[in-house]
This record gives structure tokens, C-alpha cells and sequence, in this order.
């Protein structure tokens, strides 16, 4: 795992995946549909999206469901995507089996969907996915939190707070990565909660949310007070799992791992709340899918995946103020000139 994991991934945009933008194609509008519109992940997306369409003349409309999870109201909105008559569709999917029959309906009507973030399931369902390696960030605070425990690491106590229910496959990649990372066998690699080694205390879900992930934590406290190891969907689920710890005085008592690298959650890092997080890169996600979108009304040509991947890397960084050997990492000062949020 190597520092220029982001760099690479930026090289590689350089040498041929970077979408120029002739301007052919008249009155090109397109849609971004996330999760939610309160998660700095998402709003960052949103970000970025705005800012590409802007610079390009594409015309962006943006949805997101009320709550992570909420699938209903993404599909209303690739309904009213296709109604419109856009050319395409970027959107991190709450549901990725559930969303696939909409996303087929708007392929069939000739859009480009491309799903950001979060493959669809399966992922060639969409033209394309521009995400983070979740599988790589999950290895990464996974290897981190064995290495920092050492010997401990084989009479740990683990628990997951994960996202939802319907186990999207952003959930399923960083938990089954954690557990790689971690040495915990993960049998079925598509499925969560399948697992037998005796270190996993449960997994519960939390919404991707604070309030989601202080409930998940009390409800594994439960189960085994004496759980000490905690991987987390997200930064938001961390620091709500952080408010439990500490409301019963176990929070120096229990390390927490995290995915995302937003800016508060890089100064969660800062100030010990989260050990390790992996820090991905959403408004490079969506800017690059604003020029796909652009790219595929001038010329009808969809986005190629990164060599050797069947997705476009948008690159990953371990954040961590307390680096173990042989895993190449950032501090926290280096990841908050990178954050977002």
C-alpha cells in the first residue's frame, strides 16, 4: 500500500481517462442522485459535481433520500432523470440489488449511468463505477488496528457498526477488507454477519449516521463490555460509537477504525477519537463523472476502468498519527490539506 495510491490514481486520469469536453452536444443536462444531503461525503460530492457542470455548460440537477437507506426516493428521482431527458446519471445507490431494474430502465432509454462511490450490484449493471478501492481502505484500517494491538490482536474483541440492512456493497467491501486486513476469515466474501471466529462480539447497523452509530455501540456493549476493537461504516457512526464509549467511561478503552477522511473526521483522528481512518476522494468522483456524462453526449463513448480494476480508481489514503511499520500511511496534517466536508 503505497502513499501514491491518489497519485497514481490522478496519473492514470492523466494519461487518457481525463474526459475532454468538445462542445458538440447542445443542452446536455444530467443528474446526480446520493444517499443523503447532509453527510459531508455527499455534499462534497455535490460539490464537485456543480463545479464540473458549471465549467462544461451541463445542465445538473441533484436528488438524494431523506435518510441513508432510502431507496424509494432514488428511484423517483431516475424516473424523473429519464422524464427530462438527460444524458446521465451519477448516483450512489442506498439499495444496490433494489436500484438495479430503475437503472436498467434508464440504460434501455439511452443514459449513461455511472455509479459513484458505491458499486451497483451487480456492478456491471452500470456503465461504469468511479469509487474509492473500498476493499483496499477496509485492508488498511484493518491491517493497522492488528499491527497496533500486536499480540492482542488474537484475543480481541470486535464489533462492526455497519450501514444498513440491505448491505449495500460499500458496506460489505470495508467490512470484509477490515477482516482481511484484521486476520479474520471472512467465508462468504458478499455477505456480512456469515462469520465464526470467536474475536467478532455482532455487527449492527447504523444509518451512516452519529445517532445510528451511538445506538449500534450500546447495543454491542451489551452483547460483551469488554469489546475493544470497533470498525466503523464511517466517520459520522465513529464519533456517535465515541459519545457511548465515553457516556460509560470505556473510551480509552476501545479502538476505533473508520472510512472516509472528511475533514472533521481527520481531526477525529487528530484528537484520538478514531485511531486510523481511510481518506477517499468523493469531489473527484463526481467531477469526473460530469465530464463521462459530457464526454458520452458529444461522442456517444463511455469511461474506461482503471487497468487491471472493473472500476475507475479515485485513490485512498491511510490517516493516522501513530504509523506501524510496513504500512505506509499520512498524518493528520497531511490528510486535512486533503480532506473534504
Amino acid at each position: 500500500m503505497k502513499k501514491s495510491v491518489l497519485s497514481a490514481a490522478l496519473g492514470a486520469l492523466a494519461l487518457g481517462v481525463a474526459f475532454s469536453a468538445p462542445a458538440m452536444a447542445a443542452d446536455v443536462s444530467a443528474c446526480l442522485i446520493t444517499k443523503t444531503d447532509t453527510n459531508p461525503f455527499f455534499v462534497k460530492m455535490k460539490e464537485g459535481a456543480t463545479a464540473k457542470a458549471k465549467e462544461l455548460g451541463v445542465t445538473l440537477k441533484s436528488y438524494a433520500g431523506k435518510i441513508d437507506g432510502d431507496s424509494e426516493s432514488q428511484v423517483a428521482a431516475i424516473e424523473s432523470c429519464i422524464a427530462d431527458g438527460a444524458k446521465g446519471i451519477l448516483i450512489t445507490a442506498s439499495d444496490t440489488k433494489g436500484i438495479v431494474p430503475s437503472v436498467k430502465k434508464a440504460r434501455d432509454a439511452g443514459l449513461l449511468v455511472i455509479a459513484l462511490d458505491t458499486p451497483l450490484d451487480p456492478a456491471d449493471a452500470a456503465d461504469a463505477t468511479f469509487a474509492t478501492d473500498n476493499l483496499l481502505a477496509g485492508k488498511l484500517i484493518g491491517q493497522w488496528a492488528k499491527e497496533t494491538l500486536g499480540d492482542k490482536a488474537k484475543d480481541a474483541k470486535v464489533g462492526f457498526l455497519d450501514l444498513t440492512p440491505s448491505q449495500p456493497t460499500v458496506d460489505v467491501l470495508r467490512d470484509q477488507g477490515f477482516m482481511m486486513g484484521f486476520g479474520i476469515d471472512t467465508k462468504d466474501p458478499n455477505k456480512i454477519g456469515d462469520e465464526d471466529d470467536p474475536r467478532i462480539v455482532g455487527h449492527d447497523v447504523t444509518n451512516g449516521n452519529e445517532e445510528g452509530g451511538r445506538k449500534a455501540m450500546e447495543n454491542l456493549l451489551q452483547k460483551d463490555p469488554s469489546i475493544n476493537v470497533i470498525h466503523t461504516i464511517n466517520e459520522p457512526a465513529a464519533v456517535g460509537a465515541y459519545q457511548a464509549l465515553k457516556a460509560v467511561g470505556m473510551e480509552k478503552n476501545v479502538l476505533i477504525v473508520s472510512v472516509d477522511g472528511g475533514c472533521p473526521g481527520v481531526q477525529s483522528v487528530k484528537d484520538g477519537v478514531i485511531g486510523a481512518t481511510s481518506q477517499q476522494y468523493p469531489l473527484l468522483m463526481a467531477s469526473l463523472g460530469i465530464e463521462a456524462i459530457k464526454k458520452f453526449a458529444d461522442s456517444g463513448e463511455k469511461p474506461k476502468p482503471t487497468e487491471g480494476k472493473s472500476f475507475f480508481d479515485t485513490g485512498v489514503s491511510l490517516v493516522t498519527d501513530k504509523p506501524v511499520s510496513g504500512l505506509e500511511s499520512i498524518d493528520t496534517k497531511v490528510g486535512t490539506d486533503k480532506c473534504w466536508g
